[in-house]
């Protein structure tokens, strides 16, 4: 069985851990076992630094650029995905006032009479 490996990592950690990692030939499994992570993460870890560079190994969970840190295409992605959302809502809402119509349709709407065989 696998030990759990999930512990927090500092950013100096990471870029520790990615550096033994690429000058071991991308050896993910001892890097994840020297240092008591796991394999996915030092994968992650490693082309998270291909990729972006150290800056790829900062936590950016939870944090949010202020409005005016945002470049103008980021602005607007922003709106949009607010107004998206705000979209999805109304149709939510529609939907709701619908179904309460139909069944208020049905609950006063007069009632057949069916004929019993008696």
């Amino acid at each position: 069985y696998m030990k759990d490996r999930s512990r927090k990592t500092t950013y100096e950690e990471r870029i520790e851990i990615v550096n033994y990692c690429l000058e071991h030939d991308k050896n993910y499994k001892d890097a994840a076992e020297l240092f008591n992570v796991s394999y996915t993460q030092v994968y992650q870890w490693v082309n998270k630094y291909k990729e972006d560079g150290k800056e790829g190994l900062t936590d950016k969970r939870g944090k949010r650029k202020k409005e005016e840190q945002l470049s103008e295409i980021e602005q607007l992605q922003r709106k949009i995905k607010i107004l998206e959302r705000q979209i999805k809502e109304k149709e939510m809402e529609n939907e709701v006032l619908k179904k309460v119509q139909e069944i208020e349709r049905r609950r006063f709407s007069p009632k057949r009479k069916t004929k019993r065989n008696t």
